[in-house]
């Protein structure tokens, strides 16, 4: 067979598939299918990217030296010159999210920029600008800071108690650096708590790829909403294993509002202790479910006392929003602020109440001994439950204080006063007469007995 034969045979054996094959330079696909346009995210993201900025921080962290070499004399034998302590830049970065284009506030995680000497926004533009710091509310990893307001762009909000699993989102942000970068997938949870993550947690899980870098940034519904913002990775191997975590819109916006006004959120008391109904407390309490919060010990004094609240009382909701478990509590009243009011719903028996309180100023975390007694000045107490001991705690105390020489030591709770039990300052400081001498039960350890301070 000649060779003009094998390629004609050739090419008619070729023909038809090269006449059905798509063409290779027209290999992208259409923008129309069966008349219908393709789906597609980029112009909610045309409208959405420039709101999300990429931020990154500096911090001067103090070197750690022998201390030979902060000794004087040490320094003076060897005729070593005095210097100032060395000190070297940690540089980290994160996302942020633009909320108020007039005012030029930016939503990012505490942990972003927490301890930074220096802040520094880029826009989707290019732009590059030094932001100040408004306020932090690390129990919740929640930071406002401000940039300049010149022809910013700003999410709008959602309603994040909309949502529901398997909603459609798109997580917006800066991993491992590489720039701003959008990954998309659904709802995965809501209402997530209890990971011991945040002080105060209601997240949103999602499985769209969240990484290092995007703390901070935008987790938007398919409208370009802002409906959370993408803060911690359940990550065992140290990368996306599609389980992700955003704090919702709505806890962020109440944050949000007082650490502008207040550089910092004031969170009120109610002044309960609740703890998760296991199974045999639902069955000693003959309830038919366990969703709801057992109260254990209400304070006394309380806006709960007041309100008429009693240990074993069972919360199933408050402000309408039903209570699954005490991280419910937790978290719906630490987003309260002083002088709110909260209407309650509870089991007590078989009966089923409502009652209001109004939230109260928190207790008083640390205190000067010597606001209370003369005699136990050169203390810090503070409240506490240490070891399943209730009581007023001896935080720290002069070696050269009366205290000390009474016998009082760091460590030591105070669990009576003037023979009152006491739990708290606020009870001690009611039993205390600072004109008196001070009769004090204390607990050290497994020991304990009694001191006179006069």
């Amino acid at each position: 067979m000649n060779n003009r034969l094998v390629k004609q045979l050739l090419l008619m054996t070729l023909l038809p598939v090269y006449l059905t094959a798509p063409s290779m330079t027209h290999a992208a696909l259409p923008s129309y299918a069966e008349g219908q346009p393709l789906p597609s995210l980029a112009p909610m993201l045309e409208r959405s990217m420039p709101a999300v900025v990429n931020i990154s921080t500096t911090t001067n962290i103090q070197v750690r030296e022998n201390p030979l070499m902060q000794d004087p004399f040490f320094r003076h034998f060897f005729q070593l010159p005095n210097q100032p302590p060395r000190q070297q830049q940690k540089n980290s970065l994160g996302s942020g999210v633009i909320i108020d284009s007039e005012q030029g506030f930016v939503l990012t995680n505490n942990h972003v920029i927490d301890k930074a000497d220096k802040i520094m926004v880029t826009l989707n533009d290019g732009r590059q600008l030094n932001a100040e710091l408004i306020g932090t509310d690390p129990e919740a990893d929640v930071a406002i800071i401000q940039i300049p307001a010149d022809n910013l762009m700003e999410l709008p909000i959602a309603d994040s108690n909309q949502l529901k699993v398997g909603d459609f989102v798109v997580a917006i942000g800066n991993p491992f650096g590489l720039g701003q970068t959008v990954t998309s997938g659904i709802v995965s949870a809501l209402g997530r708590s209890g990971l011991g993550i945040e002080g105060y947690e209601d997240f949103i899980q999602t499985d769209a790829s969240i990484n290092p870098g995007n703390s901070g940034g935008a987790l938007v519904n398919l409208r370009g909403e802002f409906v959370g913002m993408n803060t911690a990775i359940l990550a065992p191997t140290g990368g996306n294993v599609g389980i992700g975590f955003a704090i919702p819109a709505n806890m962020i916006m109440t944050i949000k509002e007082s650490l502008v006004k207040h550089g910092e959120v004031r969170r009120g008391l109610l002044g309960v202790t609740t703890q998760d109904l296991s199974a045999e407390l639902v069955k000693a309490f003959n309830l038919k479910n366990k969703n709801g919060a057992v109260i254990s010990r209400v304070d006394n004094n309380s806006p709960a006392a007041r309100a008429g609240l009693e240990p074993g009382d069972i919360i199933v909701s408050v402000n309408g929003r039903p209570v699954k478990n005490s991280h419910d509590i937790r978290n719906i009243i630490g987003l309260m602020q002083i002088g709110d009011k909260v209407e309650l719903q509870y089991f007590r028996g078989d009966e089923k109440r409502e009652t209001s309180a109004t939230i109260g100023k928190p207790k008083k975390l640390q205190l000067a001994g010597d606001k209370l007694h003369p005699t136990l000045q050169g203390t810090i107490l503070s409240a506490t439950r240490k070891e399943q001991v209730e009581g007023v705690l001896i935080e720290k105390i002069n070696t050269a204080s009366k205290a000390w020489s009474a016998g009082l030591r760091p460590g030591d709770v105070i669990v009576t006063a003037n023979r009152y039990r006491i739990h708290n300052l606020d009870e001690l400081a009611q039993v205390v007469n600072p004109n008196s001498p001070l009769l004090i039960n204390i607990q050290r350890g497994p020991e304990a007995f009694f001191l006179v301070l006069q």
